[in-house]
């Protein structure tokens, strides 16, 4: 897909994770969502906090903390102490902006949005049904060599996807069958929707996702 095409696409899942939000009680709110230790709000929040916060701050408050990964939960859980409306409000305000982040390439943050809106839908019992074109660019990046930020090095190696839903395939090994959703989602190691695939490669997939 043209990049451009791509970064409206962004924007405008974006959009759609804000009007969701927006729309959600206090207990669909405080669902535990797909990302581990998280809550569906605190989802929507880290949504948001790179694109209100910016690189630089996060790389230096992850030199403080030791980690970028603790920066991202600190500040995920920082701004979900705000009003769900707020973090809507913010999602929707700056659904156009982009920044410089691993994955760097769009693709790579497409396949983030996605899989963060999945990590919302999914357990809420939403429907979650990503436009196919978008999924199968998600799924290209990542099963290519450098999925950077989204999956650990050598976790898909030696698995080939097979989706059900459309003539598409990826990767080279044993074989895991699903719908693409599904199969982007199990992807990037949410284990949740491990029992919606089926396949020779799903036992060495669960075997990588849980070690």
């Amino acid at each position: 897909m043209d990049r451009d095409l791509i970064h409206a696409a962004i924007a405008e899942e974006r959009r759609g994770i804000a009007d969701l939000i927006d729309d959600l009680d206090d207990a669909q709110l405080a669902t535990p969502s797909l990302c581990a230790g998280w809550d569906v709000k605190t989802v929507g929040a880290h949504l948001v906090s790179f694109l209100a916060e910016g690189t630089l701050r996060v790389t230096w408050l992850g030199v403080r903390r030791g980690s970028e990964d603790r920066a991202i939960d600190e500040l995920a859980r920082r701004r979900a102490q705000r009003p769900a409306a707020e973090i809507a409000a913010s999602l929707r305000d700056l659904a156009d902006h982009r920044y410089w982040r691993p994955p760097p390439q769009a693709p790579g943050l497409l396949a983030e949005v996605l899989a963060h809106s999945g990590d919302i839908r999914i357990p809420l019992g939403l429907p979650f049904e990503p436009d196919p074109q978008l999924t199968a660019t998600a799924l290209d990046f990542l099963t290519g060599p450098l999925p950077i930020g989204l999956v650990p090095v050598g976790r898909l190696r030696g698995i080939r996807w097979q989706a059900t839903d459309m003539d598409r395939t990826w990767g080279e090994g044993q074989e895991i069958r699903g719908r693409a959703p599904q199969l982007m989602m199990a992807a990037v190691g949410r284990t949740a929707v491990l029992s919606a695939v089926d396949g020779p490669g799903l036992p060495l997939l669960r075997q990588r996702v849980s070690g």
